[in-house]
């Protein structure tokens, strides 16, 4: 009788262990300045999912454009300890040292969509390089590799000062076009921005073939010059790229408007591969690289 009773003690003991040594609920922080934007938010949305099927919370940070904010915010985050802070296309450059202090607290720093620097443990993005150089190179053709361009460009985006690199560098190699404009793109509201931009460039450039292409640095400022274009009657004279592969940019490829190119991202497939380095991670393990790319397609009519 003696040996039942024991035994159901510790039965009973056993049960009650999970609950008392359960492991801690992870909180993960998000920090971005661009949740406003379409695709960084499509991708922030996905991370939580993925992160929430885990168990895990997730804090999402935004500073809406505010770039000088995010370092007090990550070190707000690594003040209340949480487990992972994860960079939404936040260039790590600008956090050199709030990474740092993260790293010192034990709190792994991750990228999504944002660039790598050493005190990154991972960062999972697409080939910035490889998405210029596709939509670069089309968009040149298109206009037999001569004429005047104008660029939108956000050069604080590590993704997008990537891909103006490139454009830089195979300008070198096409002298007979030539970039009459480049212009920054405020955000939030890039779409706005771009359209009231081009519309003044375009004014500025009243005579017809004045101006052969709009490069952009990503879809919604190709919309914006995309959507001034055609209000100023000029679409049969101009052609568009962009990167993202956004529903609406797609459509107006569709459609056969100005815009005729752009390049998808999976941002769905990174935050998948993003919480699997992050699992890797709390259970004591390397990330598998450093870096992570996922695919990407040139996407036009044919």
């Amino acid at each position: 009788m003696k040996k039942i009773f024991l035994s159901i003690l510790v039965c009973i003991i056993i049960l009650a262990v999970p609950s008392a040594f359960a492991e801690e609920t992870k909180t993960v922080a998000v920090i971005t300045p661009y949740l406003a934007s379409v695709t960084t938010n499509q991708m922030i949305k996905a991370f939580e999912r993925e992160a929430k099927s885990k168990g895990w919370n997730v804090v999402t940070v935004d500073t809406k454009g505010d770039f000088g904010a995010l370092a007090s915010r990550m070190e707000d985050m690594i003040a209340r300890k949480v487990d992972a802070i994860v960079l939404g296309s936040a260039d790590p450059n600008q956090l050199k040292d709030q990474i740092k202090k993260s790293n010192e607290a034990g709190i792994p720093v991750l990228g999504a969509d944002a660039g790598w620097i050493p005190g990154v443990t991972c960062n999972v993005t697409s080939d910035n390089y490889v998405m210029s150089a596709m939509m670069t190179t089309f968009l040149f053709n298109a206009i037999d590799r001569k004429g005047n361009i104008v660029v939108f460009t956000h050069r604080p985006h590590h993704g997008v000062r990537k891909r103006t690199l490139i454009l830089d560098a195979i300008l070198i190699e096409n002298p007979d076009i030539k970039v009459i404009t480049e212009h920054h793109v405020q955000v939030p509201g890039p779409i706005e921005d771009a359209r009231k931009a081009m519309e003044s460039i375009l004014i500025a450039n009243p005579q017809p073939g004045s101006i052969q292409a709009v490069w952009a640095g990503w879809d919604e400022p190709a919309i914006g010059a995309t959507q001034a274009i055609i209000a100023a009657g000029r679409q049969n004279e101009i052609v568009v790229a962009g990167v993202d592969g956004t529903s609406q940019a797609i459509e107006l490829i569709e459609k056969g408007t100005p815009l005729i190119a752009t390049v998808s991202q999976d941002f769905e497939g990174m935050m998948v591969i993003l919480v699997e380095q992050l699992e890797r991670i709390f259970s004591g393990k390397n990330p598998i690289s450093i870096e992570v790319y996922t695919p990407s397609k040139l996407i036009y009519k044919e």
